[in-house]
């Protein structure tokens, strides 16, 4: 009869490392790491590879699933015990990441429904920018045609998981979320998501979908902090106008949206880059989709 192998052997104290910990998702690196750090407590050979733990724990709880970016002809693989959910898979996919957008409405509870693609940002490193004065023509020019999008997408299992570059903001308003599952998820806090959704309505769904998130949050969004998120991100255009005008769409008071009208309305903005069939709001000087309001108050 054959020995047993090592692995075999330490099978018990194996499985609840795996058991024990928060993290279901593995990339290959790091399951060498967990390698390394019980290879001496497991009592395994110096030649026992990363190989030959994942096929000795195929039939115990770890598996591999693939995504794959077609467009960039790039296929990553990771290792999952048990069945975490798509966020966390999401998440793996680099250190920094965190979830936004479409998902971080979702997260909020600010959409009835999920969104069919899973949002997940990676801040781009700082850049020292020119400072130029801002001009209506250069406004007019930038929101005439579509707003460039991510193509790093990944597909796996049903699930397209899609990668942005955001701004870099040296992680401000993002937070740790527990699901109901028990998993801990990076995800941009509300008033960070809110300002989000305005910048990029894209990835939230639309402007419709905006729109109904900011009715939601009504009476869980604290307006001073979005306002001081908003001015610490100090983006070149004028975002302070679209979320006053949707702020006002949406229900809010005067006094909850004082501070935005108090930052200045000096130029003609807009909701949607590329936008055909638009109206324009006096009050708040933006130019909106005719059809924006399609979303009922839920």
């Amino acid at each position: 009869m054959a020995r047993p192998s090592r692995l075999t052997l330490a099978r018990t104290e194996v499985c609840a490392v795996f058991e024990a910990s928060p993290q279901k998702v593995y990339s290959e690196a790091e399951l060498s790491g967990v390698l390394a750090e019980h290879r001496s407590p497991w009592r395994l050979a110096d030649r026992t590879t990363v190989a030959d733990l994942v096929n000795f724990l195929s039939d115990k709880g770890l598996s591999c699933i693939v995504l794959t970016a077609e467009k960039y002809r790039r296929e990553l693989r990771r290792y999952v015990w048990g069945t975490p959910s798509v966020y966390e898979v999401a998440l793996s996919l680099h250190s920094r990441a965190y979830l936004s957008h479409a998902t971080a409405i979702t997260l909020h509870g600010l959409v009835p429904t999920a969104a069919p693609s899973v949002y997940v940002n990676v801040e781009q490193s700082p850049k020292s920018l020119i400072a130029t004065p801002l001009q209506q023509s250069r406004i007019d020019q930038a929101f005439s045609r579509p707003q460039r999008e991510s193509n790093l997408t990944y597909r796996t299992a049903g699930w397209t998981i899609r990668m942005l570059n955001g701004k870099h903001s040296n992680e401000l308003g993002i937070e740790t979320m527990t699901l109901p599952s028990g998993e801990t998820v990076r995800v941009t806090g509300l008033e960070r998501t809110l300002i989000d959704i305005v910048v990029r309505p894209r990835y939230a769904g639309g402007t419709a979908a905006a729109l109904h998130a900011y009715r939601v949050a009504r009476g869980r969004l604290s307006p001073q902090r979005l306002v001081s998120m908003l001015k610490r991100l100090d983006y070149v255009y004028p975002y302070h106008q679209a979320i006053g005008f949707l702020m006002a769409q949406a229900g809010y008071t005067e006094s909850e949206y004082a501070d935005l009208r108090n930052i200045g309305i000096t130029y003609d903005f807009y909701l949607l880059h590329g936008a055909s069939n638009q109206t324009y709001d006096l009050n708040w000087r933006v130019y909106y989709p005719r059809d924006f309001n399609e979303i009922p108050d839920q």
